[in-house]
């Protein structure tokens, strides 16, 4: 039996096959950040994949990096997904809402004090903001003082509980791609020399924090971590990731979560290391070598039969092909996603791709 179609455990889900939804940012909110009955349709057209993963949805204000994304820090934004969850939940599937704190990879335009953005440290991403008029220049971030991490972990844990007022099943933090947490985790973004900065031991404290705090208000089992070892995305250095996500692992390994979500960026004697490191459900999105992008159902089979992960997630090809797992299971064929269409815009490219049915 092909190994993505054999039920797991996840938390306190069981998922019927291995194939996970990636979380796909796709800017189609509401200006106040509201999800509409737009995303209902797409997220229950894709109820078959094992667990869904959301976009990247703001746990606060000054969490916003990009225009028409999704929160969840308001009552309309929770009463808004509730049409998600419940659309999915009648198609039979199960959900997780990925929240992300965009951190330097923000704008003052996006907030409405016009405030910058909040970062580890005074650094400058070196990346552009795609907006309306055009491309803007993210500025420099105003260091994050410990009241503004305080508040952002407490705003992390309200926004889980959040989550689960409007009935998700749990919640990924996101701690990679080059956001406010993994601005934390970098060498380059942390230029801290208090109790979040300098040694590998400081550096990890801010995600363990938010990790922990999120895992007290909803419960380990409702709780995943998303991680992206060693990749340079949004202007992101890693000299030796190794001892660095090593030891965030194993303090985190008695907080019995969900599962860890684990970003492959060309390296799998790097995956091993972290699989051998992780001893609970292990979500891994399978790029083994630098030329294996986007992510494909042979590769991530091979993964689940390396025993590298209890599951796999897959991103392109479920954008436009809500029936995912019944193609793969036919061996094809598939629809090829439009790119003009991935950021913005309406339903084309979003919930008209076809099915095999």
């Amino acid at each position: 039996m092909n190994p993505l179609f054999q039920p797991v455990t996840i938390g306190k889900l069981q998922l019927p096959n291995r194939l996970v939804m990636a979380p796909m940012t796709r800017n189609r909110a509401t200006p106040d950040g509201r999800v509409t009955a737009l995303h209902a349709e797409y997220y229950a057209q894709r109820a078959s994949a094992g667990l869904i993963v959301t976009e990247s949805t703001q746990p606060n204000v000054l969490g916003q990096g990009y225009f028409a994304t999704p929160g969840i820090h308001d009552p309309v934004q929770v009463e808004a997904w509730k049409q998600v969850t419940r659309a999915v939940h009648d198609a039979g599937g199960r959900i997780f809402l990925q929240l992300t704190h965009c951190g330097r990879i923000g704008h003052p335009v996006l907030y409405p004090g016009g405030e910058l953005p909040l970062a580890p440290s005074a650094v400058a991403s070196g990346e552009q903001l795609p907006g309306p008029d055009g491309m803007l220049d993210h500025p420099t971030p105003r260091p994050m003082t410990s009241t503004d991490i305080a508040t952002t972990i407490d705003d992390f844990a309200r926004a889980a509980r959040n989550a689960v007022e409007a009935d998700f099943d749990g919640v990924e933090i996101h701690a990679a791609n080059g956001f406010l947490l993994h601005q934390f985790l970098a060498d380059n973004t942390n230029l801290r020399t208090d109790g979040y900065g300098g040694s590998v031991t400081h550096r990890i404290r801010f995600a363990v924090e938010v990790v922990e705090a999120v895992a007290d208000a909803i419960g380990a089992e409702r709780t995943a971590l998303k991680l992206s070892p060693g990749n340079p995305y949004n202007g992101i250095v890693e000299a030796d990731p190794v001892p660095l996500y090593r030891e965030l692992l194993n303090t985190l390994a008695e907080t019995q979560l969900a599962y860890l979500h684990l970003f492959e960026g060309g390296s799998r004697s790097l995956s091993r290391t972290l699989r051998e490191a992780w001893p609970h459900p292990l979500i891994l999105n399978p790029h083994p070598t630098p030329d294996a992008f986007p992510a494909a159902p042979r590769t991530a089979a091979d993964a689940l039969t390396e025993g590298l992960a209890d599951a796999v997630s897959l991103a392109t090809l479920w954008l436009a092909n809500p029936d995912l797992p019944a193609r793969i299971h036919a061996g094809g064929p598939y629809n090829t996603p439009d790119p003009a269409t991935f950021y913005g815009g309406d339903h084309r490219g979003y919930t008209d791709y076809s099915t095999l049915t």
